[in-house]
């Protein structure tokens, strides 16, 4: 078994009588080791949802998008991805640096499934994946502590309709988020930001 559980674990665990069937879950399907099965689900998603701690222990959670593949398993411990241009926070990156701790979701709306994968993080700013992301600032790699599918029945079926336009390509120019043509931002924006070009395409979403 996997030191996934802690006290409050156990301790609803107990009030609800489930400690029996979560100690069979964690023996059935927590696991640390990315198979083929997991690689093919990985690699086919376009976004996921990460959870990351800072070291006062407040949690953040945030949302990536990308074209599938964007995600790689590098290989049965490890993940990675590259970090693109953001709104210059680095909220969940900065996280990332402080504890290394991570927990991320990975959902196909359309066929209803979900992967969670915990583990510790890494960012680095000349890894090199990183000449195969197209305007990646830096790649973070993720060795998996523990990985598994769960119970989908509460996720909700949908199609997507469109990937979004300001995912970089290698064969196309990105647009440029309006926001970032906004006045509160006039004056601070990085100097190499894209938004200084007039010549680029600028979209809402």
């Amino acid at each position: 078994m996997s030191d996934i559980y802690h006290d409050g674990n156990r301790n609803l665990q107990d009030q609800f009588d489930t400690h029996r069937l979560a100690d069979r879950l964690d023996e059935a399907i927590v696991h640390d080791t990315i198979t083929e099965d997991d690689k093919a689900f990985i690699e086919s998603i376009d976004m996921f949802f990460i959870g990351t701690v800072d070291d006062r222990g407040r949690v953040n959670c945030s949302y990536k998008g990308g074209e599938p593949g964007f995600v790689r398993v590098v290989d049965q411990h490890t993940i990675a991805f590259a970090n693109y241009d953001g709104n210059g926070m680095y909220i969940s990156m900065g996280n990332i640096i402080s504890t290394g701790q991570v927990g991320l979701l990975f959902i196909d709306f359309e066929n209803q499934w979900r992967m969670r994968l915990n583990g510790e993080a890494t960012i680095d700013l000349s890894d090199p994946l990183l000449a195969e992301y197209p305007e990646g600032q830096f790649v973070v790699r993720v060795r998996a502590r523990e990985l598994f599918a769960n119970c989908p029945r509460y996720i909700h079926r949908m199609k997507l309709e469109e990937r979004s336009r300001f995912v970089p390509k290698a064969e196309c120019i990105t647009p440029v988020p309006s926001w970032k043509k906004g006045g509160f931002v006039q004056g601070v924006l990085p100097a190499g930001d894209a938004a200084h070009d007039d010549n680029r395409e600028v979209l809402d979403r």
